[in-house]
């Protein structure tokens, strides 16, 4: 029996934490980061240093970066203008010390994007979604948030953190989502979380639907665009854009780290919302703000991107293009009308060590999706074809997939 004058028992902390890490190892699910250098004008070239003696050339095939703008001339010609300008980082939190006229700047290009009133800026598109959820929910006592099961982990992670009421709805079911918003009191809060595009799946929300339930019940809307601004939309404004939904939406989330190429995330919403936020979101007020150098980078690309179609058409064509090679050769590519290009393993050892030798007989890095990302048994890899993918890389890749697939002696369609 220990008392507090007998030692404590020993912990073997070491132990649990291989065991954890064993655990991932023996379920397939080990995450390894490579080591990679993007080559800048060349894109999707870039150089791997895992296992080599010295940087062996490999195509990258699933960045997020997903219209090159990380390379656009503008983009960095606006960084290094921003550099020697007023040199590297913000200096502090937005309130102390870290708010320039390059953060104001991008916020109002984010508030006109999006047709809002203001935007926020954030370091990233996890802490806008924890950050944004979580406040706003838990400043409307009773409030009940309605989340589609297919939500990103910074979703449910804000929605978690707010304490209120959650219930989930069947991915995309509208008839599900309107039989919980029927059970519950009309006169409480609600709020109804979803994304346009949903990346693992490649396929996208019914918003319009959605947000006629949302006026049927008066709920509030709030939707993760990070895979659909700078993609779709005339000038890149996601799908509420191009579906001409976005004034029904009470807050569009997006992230400034993959089609506009840099990094960071944002809300857009009426001025008051974005101001509760700014005011109340511990997420946003603790946390130092995003180097000026960044947000003159994103400010370029989002700039540049309401003005020229070329890379969303092209990275169109080039998905279309894989998509349809894939589907050729018999390989189980899921079917989408998105950028996305998933390929279905259902695996996890297996898609793993399709990863694996992709990159080190064929110089090919795409990265296997595995659980918790996917749930268990639609491990898949995901491909994200850009403008400057071109034919002949997508047909040396589909061939290099045929002969690792009958390899492993994995099923082709017939």
């Amino acid at each position: 029996m220990h008392t507090k004058d007998s030692p404590a028992p020993a912990i073997d902390y070491s132990r649990v934490f291989n065991q954890a890490i064993d655990r991932l190892h023996a379920e397939g699910r080990y995450r390894v980061f490579i080591d990679v250098l993007r080559n800048k004008g060349a894109y999707p070239n870039a150089r791997c240093f895992a296992g080599h003696n010295g940087p062996k050339p490999i195509v990258v095939w699933c960045s997020n970066d997903y219209l090159a703008m990380g390379q656009h001339p503008d983009v960095i010609a606006a960084m290094e203008e921003a550099l020697h300008d007023v040199g590297a980082g913000s200096g502090g939190t937005r309130n102390i010390g870290g708010n320039t006229h390059y953060h104001i700047e991008l916020e109002h290009e984010l508030a006109e994007l999006h047709g809002k009133q203001g935007a926020l800026l954030f370091t990233s598109g996890y802490v806008s979604n924890e950050a944004t959820l979580s406040t706003l929910a838990r400043l409307m006592p009773g409030c009940i948030v309605y989340s589609d099961e297919l939500n990103h982990a910074s979703m449910i992670a804000g929605i978690r953190n707010s304490g209120c009421e959650k219930r989930v709805f069947r991915h995309n079911d509208l008839a599900h989502l309107e039989e919980l918003l029927a059970a519950d009191d009309p006169g409480a809060p609600k709020l109804i979380a979803f994304e346009s595009v949903y990346s693992m799946d490649a396929d996208i929300a019914p918003i319009a639907a959605i947000c006629d339930l949302a006026d049927k019940y008066n709920a509030l809307t709030y939707l993760d665009e990070v895979h659909a601004v700078g993609m779709y939309g005339a000038r890149g404004g996601g799908i509420s854009e191009r579906d001409a939904v976005a004034d029904r939406i009470t807050i569009i989330e997006g992230t400034l780290g993959k089609a506009f190429g840099v990094m960071g995330g944002y809300i857009a919403a009426d001025q008051v919302i974005i101001d509760v936020i700014r005011s109340y979101a511990p997420g946003f007020i603790f946390t130092t703000s995003l180097s000026p150098v960044l947000v003159a980078g994103a400010l370029a690309s989002v700039k540049h991107l309401k003005a020229s179609t070329a890379e969303r058409d092209g990275q169109q064509a080039a998905a279309a293009t894989l998509k349809a090679l894939m589907a050729e050769a018999g390989l189980p590519v899921l079917p989408s009308t998105t950028h996305i290009v998933p390929l279905m393993v259902g695996d996890p050892v297996k898609a793993k060590k399709i990863s694996d030798v992709l990159l080190a007989e064929y110089g090919v890095y795409v990265q296997p999706i595995n659980y918790p990302t996917v749930p268990r048994g639609t491990e898949r890899l995901r491909f994200t074809p850009g403008p400057a993918h071109d034919e002949a890389m997508m047909r040396e890749l589909v061939d290099a997939l045929v002969e690792i697939w009958g390899r492993l002696e994995l099923r082709l369609a017939a």
